[in-house]
């Protein structure tokens, strides 16, 4: 089941990402599939909807965190998929700074990296968060409840709106997936949530039970 975890968000967004590349494409980068697509910041494309997936997310995750608590299979999921979120998202920091990699909107040429500190798209830093986010309930939930295997979807939709914009090229999707999947599903894996642990005992029962 973690494997399918890991997989099935990968299927989505490599489902999305041909369903988005027109048939003629062909395009460099490390796997030679980079190349730009149609600009789209327009309808769910719009930039605007991809941060308030992001910001929704990340408000939706925090307050699921402190309001449950650790004392329920919920709550502990929620703590997890916060582990994952965060780390994501600071390990996509720190390989943007080493990969210096130019986007779409600033290079035609997608093999553009060890550009200087200023170029960060490589890999993408939201879909990572996403990808960390979503993981830790589709290792808990996906054999119970197969519905949560549409979490994938999030991901996977950022994955394309980010290159409709020119804010990423293929592998920096495909490398923000694939590095949020594995923090996700090592913080589902973990004996206990580690932010958690790092935090006064109190936050461990959660706001819902502390005031009931």
């Amino acid at each position: 089941m973690r494997r399918l975890a890991f997989v099935l968000p990968t299927l989505a967004l490599l489902a999305c990402l041909f369903h988005a590349a027109p048939a003629h494409a062909y395009g460099g980068g490390p796997l030679g599939i980079d190349h730009k697509l149609h600009y789209d910041n327009s309808g769910i494309w719009k930039r605007s909807t991809q941060k308030d997936l992001q910001y929704g997310m990340i408000i939706t995750v925090i307050g699921g965190s402190f309001a449950l608590g650790d004392q329920s299979r919920l709550g502990d999921t929620f703590w997890r998929s916060l582990d994952a979120m965060t780390f994501s998202g600071i390990a996509s920091a720190g390989l943007k700074l080493g990969f210096q990699r130019k986007r779409p909107s600033q290079t035609d040429n997608p093999n553009d990296f060890f550009q200087g500190s200023g170029y960060q798209s490589f890999p993408s830093g939201e879909v990572a968060a996403l990808s960390g986010a979503v993981t830790p309930f589709i290792v808990r939930y996906g054999s119970e409840h197969p519905a949560v295997y549409a979490l994938a979807l999030l991901p996977a939709y950022d994955a394309v709106a980010r290159m409709k914009t020119h804010g990423h090229w293929q592998t920096d999707v495909l490398a923000g997936a694939a590095l949020g999947t594995g923090i996700g599903i090592w913080a589902a894996r973990r004996k206990s949530p580690l932010i958690l642990g790092w935090l006064p005992g109190g936050f461990s029962v959660g706001f819902v039970h502390r005031f009931q």
